[in-house]
């Protein structure tokens, strides 16, 4: 009797014990978080095609377990789909990240260029110049901290 009262619980509680959802990065690169709030200090980063263990939901963030340590990123940057590379006959061995990533999304140089062509009235030097701006997680803290931002669900 005792021995059907311990499977017995052991065949409840197997549900409970489920693997962790994985996740995949779907964005060049992202920053992991130690708070899930956009000013949150950053302790790790993620890249296009990594696959992330999903720990917890909690409004629009994931905190998920890297490679290297967890954190917190948000919904935007990952997807339950599986990020599969595949070489091609006409696979550029130098591609950068951002192009993988935006390969990956079915964004193309040629199709920027056929976007740029039937818009010839957008300037997109500020495009290049924005993508271009970068801020560290030094002068990013400064600037919550001075402005007296607070994060909460941002």
């Amino acid at each position: 009797m005792q021995r059907l009262l311990i499977t017995s619980a052991i065949v409840l509680l197997m549900p409970m014990t489920a693997s962790a959802t994985p996740l995949n990065i779907q964005v060049e690169e992202v920053p992991v978080r130690a708070t899930p709030s956009f000013f949150g200090e950053i302790v790790d980063k993620a890249v296009y095609g990594e696959s992330v263990e999903l720990l917890k939901e909690q409004g629009a963030w994931r905190r998920v377990q890297t490679l290297r340590k967890p954190g917190w990123v948000h919904e935007s940057a990952v997807s339950t789909s599986k990020v599969e590379l595949e070489a091609g006959s006409q696979v550029n061995a130098g591609a950068s990240g951002k192009e993988i990533a935006l390969a990956g999304k079915g964004f193309n140089a040629e199709v920027e260029n056929a976007y740029k062509a039937k818009n010839q009235q957008i300037n997109f030097a500020w495009v290049d110049k924005m993508e271009k701006f970068t801020v560290n997680n030094s002068e990013l803290q400064q600037f919550v901290k001075q402005g007296g931002l607070r994060g909460e669900g941002l």
